[in-house]
């Protein structure tokens, strides 16, 4: 179980770096950036792919902790 725990950490860290910056247009905000134009577009292709991997491996890693809290 432990492992499975290092596991999911690993493939969890990987895939939140591999996401594009969100944040960006938070920071450009208060700077007083234009970025207002790509604001609102919609995740396509592998930018998707990403966000519902980062969800599941989120999930299963939740799931793991609880397991190993209650069952060790």
């Amino acid at each position: 179980m432990q492992i499975l725990l290092i596991i999911l950490s690993i493939l969890l860290i990987a895939i939140v770096i591999l996401q594009s910056g969100k944040s960006a247009t938070a920071s450009s905000s208060i700077m007083g950036g234009n970025d207002d134009l790509f604001a609102n577009r919609k995740e396509r292709g592998s930018e998707l792919f990403i966000t519902r991997l980062t969800w599941v491996l989120g999930f299963a890693f939740f799931i793991v902790c609880i397991l190993m809290e209650f069952v060790l």
